[in-house]
Formats: C-alpha cells, structure tokens, sequence
C-alpha cells in the first residue's frame, strides 16, 4: 500500500488562532457543556471546517438563514445536551413551514434556549473526540461517526500532541479503513483532510487544556472536503 505524504509539518500551527483560543475560553463562565456559539469559536480558531449554521430563538431570522444557504436544512434544539433522546433533531427539511413546525415544537422541549439550522449536506460519516485524564493528558479518538461509535466500537486513539504521522497511524488502525479508503466501487474519503483535523483538534488541546472532553460526530466526508457538523465541548477551569 502507497503512503501518502504527510502534509507539512508547519500546518500545525499554521491557521491555528492561538491568542484567540485564549480569548474564547476567557469569555466561557463557568464549567461544564458550552454553548454551540463557543464552540463553533473555537473550531473556527482552529481552522476546523464547519457546516454554516445559526443559532437563534428567533423563528424569523431562522427562517431567513435557510433561504440563503438553501433548502434542504436541519434543525437541532439548543440547550439539552442528548437532543437525539428528547426528540430535537429533525432532517431533510425543504420547506419554511416546516421549520415553522420544527422550531415551534423544539422550543416547548424542556431546558430549549434556542434552535440551530444548519445546511443539510451528505457524505460518510466520521467521528473524532478527546477526553482528558489525569496522568496521561488529552487522548484523541477516531473513528466511523454517527451511531457506529457505539455501534462497532472500532475506534482508535493516540495521546496529544499528535503529529500526522500518528493522525494517518490511528486512521489506518481502524477495522473500518477499507471503508474510508473506498471499497466496493464507493468513493473512499479524503484521508489527508482527515489527519490534518485530527492534528488541529490536537493543536486546540495544547493551546486549551481547559477542555476536559469533546468530539465531533459527525464529520461529513467525501473524497474532497471533510466539515464538522455537529459538536460539543466541556470544559473545567
């Protein structure tokens, strides 16, 4: 098997808003789950791609987002942190009545402070997280995203700083690699994009050891670009 060749060393850093990752968890009160506009502060600091999304309880000006990025969207109620189990997650919508229903049903959800849209796009589904532990710092996981986390248990991990030869080493390790390479006649996915996320979210975990645990899941992949879609950060000062 080929190897590919590591992108540049100085990427790491390269892109990587140091002074603003400090200024973002400044702002943060408190410890625990942060809000989405945080956390999408601080993947935006890092240089990890995003879906566009808005958070607002503003049902006018969500709906107005949506005819710009363009119908189909997705809604996700703000607030709980397991939106799956209270029902505050709803796909494929294309039509502004819809979300009407959508963001009026979310907002009588228990502990709702708003509703996110976001662009509905496709792609394979990844997953990377961190957790912090005491003696060894922050561990980095990989793997297939979405409900195959729990699923398949196939996840790899390597402790922080990660450099990308350890990012493709975790990304080859997985049971599931022949399915992120391409098999079958399906396109695999871009693996030097998914190591070079892996490597900035290690690179976020230097410059912001306040974050205890995180992941990503999903990212959205497909042979071109990968972009986060969903996340959460929780933090102890």
């Amino acid at each position: 098997m080929k190897t590919p060749r590591p992108a540049s060393p100085e990427i790491e850093l390269f892109g990587v808003d140091v002074p603003r990752i400090r200024e973002v968890i400044g702002r943060i009160e408190g410890n625990g789950y942060i809000s989405p506009e945080h956390v999408h502060e601080l993947l935006e600091c890092a240089g990890i791609p995003m879906v566009p999304e808005l958070v607002s309880a503003d049902k006018a000006e969500l709906e107005a987002f949506a005819e710009k990025v363009g119908y189909p969207v997705v809604a996700k109620v703000v607030g709980p942190v397991h939106k799956s189990d209270v029902g505050g997650v709803a796909l494929n919508i294309k039509t502004s009545s819809h979300l009407e229903y959508e963001f009026d049903r979310m907002m009588q959800i228990e502990g709702a402070k708003g509703v996110m849209v976001q662009k509905m796009l496709r792609g394979r589904e990844l997953f990377i997280g961190a957790k912090y532990e005491p003696r060894f710092g922050h561990i980095v996981l990989c793997g297939l995203g979405g409900i195959f986390v729990e699923v398949l248990k196939d996840v790899s991990s390597g402790l922080a700083p990660l450099s990308y030869d350890e990012a493709y080493s975790m990304i080859r390790s997985l049971r599931a690699y022949k399915i992120i390479r391409g098999t079958r006649g399906q396109k695999g996915v871009n693996e030097k994009k998914y190591a070079e996320i892996i490597v900035r979210l290690s690179t976020l975990l230097r410059f912001a050891t306040e974050i205890k645990e995180m992941d990503i899941n999903p990212l959205l992949a497909d042979e071109n670009d990968i972009v986060a879609v969903d996340a959460r950060i929780r933090i102890e000062k």
